[in-house]
């Protein structure tokens, strides 16, 4: 049986973010917006790089070439993508297209990261595959937000149209001499990368959009590449894994997160094991979204033509996985012995039955207004299961379904267990009779 999570009290060097520090991050969450600075030399870049201004129509049809091969590869069967990004019209396409997304998603996963006592007062980071900078740039500005925290940022990066690309948005939106200091990238390729070249001691270790485009290595060659860059992270550093939260893409994800687990890093978040059991990840499609960015104005103007819709990138939807080497987690709740609670991998065998339950919500609504639909995991299923909420149904009895956090561990009194043959799932059935509890972290 797995071991319990051991309480790690809390470093005098950790920085959680104060009410004005708050109320900035909130206002920029808000705005929903690259900062102008940051878009505005992505403009200047492009045009340097093309010689003439990005808004020439020649250049706009390139670029909208560009961002069509990269989602036309995207979609193949994972084995088949390239996902090179290295040439300059597909670095060019990148930063027009999928940068904004990035940066803003970047600036919430630090902030969940600030919020759960995972950043220092002066850290080390180290960002693998760092590709045209979006990490180091995202850290720089979401660090400008706080009053008393800095960060040295590396990075690792094969292709030098990207370190180009870096370079230049960095010296046009970065200040020197301020809370964070940007090395230029070390030009490596990562699954070769000599960690003794790199930085010890680190403290965030980011590995964003890289790793599911390894589409050689298998998932246990891949977690022996985390592996082997985790062995430069400090004892109480926290490694990040990111990924877009496409169905093959972020279930390849979950099942990385195992095989790191075997490995001996500690899941922190936003997978729980209240049963004290590992899970099984082969269909844990699990993911977080966030409100739409609005688009920039190189955006608006490449959708200024007959299929508008390819060229506008304003979702934000993610998969992710935080380490710790400390056993530190974000959840410390363990079902008590003698419980009157079902485990989800018994559930086969209740099918229309009333059941009560403890499972972390894993999704926001997947359904529509009408009919709510959480996805539920309490780390022994093996067949998905979600609970299902008509609106009608809604009472202060069973909301907290609706207004719990992602991950976060919640109660379940009287629900009504259906199967689901089309999607080989399991549904639970939220009614005015159930009872919902958020259990309270410890």
């Amino acid at each position: 049986m797995a071991k319990e999570p051991v309480p790690v009290p809390s470093s005098p060097q950790v920085y959680l973010p104060g009410p004005e520090e708050e109320k900035r991050l909130a206002g920029f969450f808000a705005a929903r917006t690259l900062p102008p600075v940051l878009e505005q030399g992505i403009g200047q870049y492009i045009t340097k790089k093309v010689g003439k201004d990005w808004h020439d129509p020649v250049i706009l049809e390139r670029l909208r070439r560009a961002i069509v091969a990269q989602k036309d590869d995207y979609w193949k069967p994972v084995q088949k993508r390239s996902l090179q990004y290295t040439k300059a019209y597909s670095v060019l396409g990148y930063l027009a297209y999928h940068f904004p997304v990035y940066f803003i998603q970047t600036e919430y996963l630090l902030a969940m990261l600030a919020r759960e006592g995972l950043l220092k007062k002066s850290m080390i980071v180290l960002d693998i595959g760092t590709g045209p900078g979006v990490v180091p740039l995202a850290i720089a500005d979401f660090w400008s937000r706080l009053d008393g925290a800095k960060a040295d940022v590396y990075s690792v990066e094969q292709s030098e149209e990207h370190i180009e690309a870096f370079l230049y948005l960095r010296d046009s939106f970065v200040p020197k001499g301020g809370k964070v200091s940007i090395k230029p990238p070390k030009k490596a390729d990562i699954t070769a990368s000599d960690p003794a070249k790199i930085p010890q001691q680190v403290d965030l270790l980011v590995f964003s959009n890289v790793l599911n485009e390894l589409s050689d290595k298998s998932p246990e060659q891949r977690a022996d590449l985390v592996v082997h860059y985790a062995e430069r992270l400090a004892p109480d550093g926290t490694i990040l894994i990111v990924e877009p939260a496409e169905e093959a893409v972020s279930t390849e994800l979950r099942v990385l997160s195992l095989a790191l687990k075997k490995r001996g890093l500690t899941i922190h978040s936003p997978c729980t094991y209240i049963w004290n059991t590992n899970c099984t990840p082969d269909r844990c499609w699990s993911f977080v979204t966030a409100p739409c960015i609005r688009p920039t104005r190189i955006m608006e103007t490449l959708a200024a033509c007959d299929e508008p819709f390819r060229y506008v990138n304003i979702d934000i939807k993610y998969s992710y996985v935080v380490f710790r080497k400390d056993r530190k987690t974000h959840e410390t709740y363990r079902v008590p012995a003698g419980s009157r609670v079902l485990r989800l991998s018994q559930i086969h065998r209740h099918v229309d039955k009333r059941i009560n339950l403890i499972a972390a919500k894993m999704s926001e609504n997947l359904g529509d207004a009408r009919n709510l639909m959480f996805r539920l995991c309490d780390g022994t299923a093996e067949t998905p299961v979600f609970a299902v909420l008509p609106s009608f149904h809604i009472t202060p009895e069973n909301k907290a379904i609706v207004s719990a956090p992602y991950g976060a561990i919640l109660e379940f009194r009287s629900v009504h267990v259906r199967y689901n043959p089309k999607h080989d799932a399991y549904n639970v059935l939220v009614s005015r009779n159930t009872r919902i509890m958020l259990l309270e972290r410890a």
